[in-house]
């Protein structure tokens, strides 16, 4: 517990997110190059100040199995340009319909509906370009690197989600249909990056399978915890507007079994996760650390 105790999560966080910065504003086209609105939107929403959860888990996950951050940069990248993509899309009038994200107006907001769908189109792309300039992993080549981002990414995971949480508006869900979206919108984007991460270190069968299994419960504890926010905090607080969910009465973990039962999914989800960290015996003190920040926030 000592080592837990004596890990900063603060600084490891603040270090990660100036260095994934610093990487994604290296990857990206600048914002004078032609036609720069396209590279403006994109920098926007890229640099609105997110907390880079994705690439920490990432780079996290690349530490346990005693890699660096240096080579599980460009995967890092590449996983924040698709989840930025997903926010500027899930925002638009035909999604979500959300004026703040991040406490700043939306993409579409900004720069209009049509450059805000090209905008993500063109994060979406980068990500495999960024993904593509990662060395060569013995156990992992290329070709499974971008695999696994594409799986992660299509329609049987990411834009599934969305297109199931579309479908689920204004219907009764049961817990297995919210469940379905939550590991598809949420989950899965997170368990590819502590995937990743893994494999950026050439992580063995055993340590994979272990991250997958923690993944997936950190992300979709933290999507029940979403839901769980919505309900019980301003937008202010949230940075994004609050109570959207209960007016447009969508399906909500709250909604659906209680936010006392909420509470129980999102620890019980939480406890695996760090079950599954055993394997790396103390080693996975970043991911055991952001497991807790994610699970602790206000509720």
């Amino acid at each position: 517990m000592a080592a837990k105790q004596s890990f900063d999560l603060n600084q490891f966080l603040a270090t990660r997110t100036e260095t994934v910065n610093a990487a994604l504003d290296k990857f990206l086209p600048s914002e004078k190059t032609k036609p720069a609105t396209i590279h403006k939107a994109m920098r926007y929403s890229l640099f609105a100040g997110g907390k880079r959860m994705r690439p920490a888990v990432l780079l996290a996950a690349a530490e346990a199995c005693g890699g660096s951050d240096a080579v599980a940069m460009p995967l890092a990248c590449a996983v924040e340009c698709i989840h930025t993509y997903s926010l500027i899309h899930d925002d638009l009038p035909a999604m979500d319909n959300d004026d703040f994200r991040r406490g700043k107006p939306t993409n579409h907001k900004v720069f209009g509906e049509g450059i805000a769908v090209l905008a993500g189109d063109a994060l979406l792309t980068q990500a495999f370009e960024i993904a593509a300039q990662c060395k060569k992993f013995p156990r992992y080549p290329h070709d499974e690197i971008i695999l696994e981002i594409a799986r992660a990414s299509g329609s049987l995971q990411l834009v599934g989600g969305q297109v199931a949480d579309l479908e689920g508006e204004n219907k009764k869900l049961s817990l297995a249909e919210l469940k379905f979206i939550h590991e598809r919108k949420t989950s899965a984007l997170l368990c590819c990056s502590v995937r990743l991460g893994g494999m950026s270190a050439n992580c063995s069968a055993a340590q994979l399978k272990a991250l997958t299994e923690f993944g997936y419960n950190v992300g979709l504890a933290f999507q029940v915890i979403d839901d769980i926010l919505d309900v019980t905090q301003t937008s202010e607080q949230l940075g994004k507007t609050a109570g959207k969910d209960v007016a447009v009465q969508k399906a909500t973990y709250p909604a659906i079994v209680g936010l006392e039962k909420s509470r129980q999914i999102a620890a019980q989800l939480t406890a695996k996760a760090f079950a599954a960290l055993k394997i790396f015996k103390g080693k996975a003190i970043a991911l055991e650390a952001l497991a807790e920040f994610l699970l602790k926030r206000e509720k």
